[in-house]
């Protein structure tokens, strides 16, 4: 954390507020005078600050830290470079059409890697009036099981959150042109399987 680099991203924060650097410290429960301290690379906020400041302003903790705010990669409004996490805690799926810094409980999360899927996560579809029937032999245990499954198209992403002890298979409705299906194991990961 560098002092300036922190103070200068806290100012533009609070301008793009429309805040003094009164309200500010109301809002935080210290002086004005912290405030402008902060502000102008003479210290920083205390560490037990950090997770309200990061509140109050819409950001991280990290962006804080770091004293700027990394925008993404503009995406162009595709789906193809979609990536998918899970929060290790909490079980929490997230996504994101062009990546970013995603976070949950606490800690930071990185994108799962796609692979083929092997055998032992080969699945079998079948074309079932409007739907495809999604067959898997993959065991649906509490401590091995297959957490959801995903299928993206370059426009839209339908997601089917799995369960353990439910059975083996899950119908979603076809999607047409270029459609994927991802299917992640709570052990192994992110497997992409193929679709008729």
């Amino acid at each position: 954390m560098h002092d300036q680099d922190t103070g200068t991203l806290l100012r533009r924060l609070r301008l793009e507020r429309g805040w003094t650097q009164r309200q500010a410290a109301e809002l935080l429960g210290v002086s004005a005078q912290a405030v402008s301290k902060w502000e102008r690379g003479q210290g920083c906020p205390d560490v037990g600050m950090l997770p309200r400041l990061a509140k109050i302003f819409g950001v991280s903790v990290e962006g804080i830290l770091d004293g700027d705010l990394l925008p993404a990669a503009p995406d162009g409004g595709n789906m193809k470079k979609i990536q998918f996490y899970v929060c290790p805690d909490c079980g929490n799926i997230l996504t994101a059409a062009a990546g970013g810094q995603l976070a949950c409980c606490g800690r930071r999360l990185e994108p799962l890697e796609v692979r083929s899927a092997d055998p032992d996560h080969a699945v079998t579809v079948q074309e079932v009036e409007e739907d495809w029937y999604v067959t898997f032999r993959h065991p649906m245990d509490k401590g091995h099981y297959i957490r959801f499954a995903a299928c993206v198209t370059p426009d839209r992403l339908l997601l089917a959150r799995l369960y353990p002890e439910q059975g083996s298979e899950f119908r979603i409705p076809q999607l047409r042109g270029g459609a994927k299906l991802y299917l992640c194991c709570s052990r192994h990961g992110l497997f992409q399987a193929k679709l008729p």
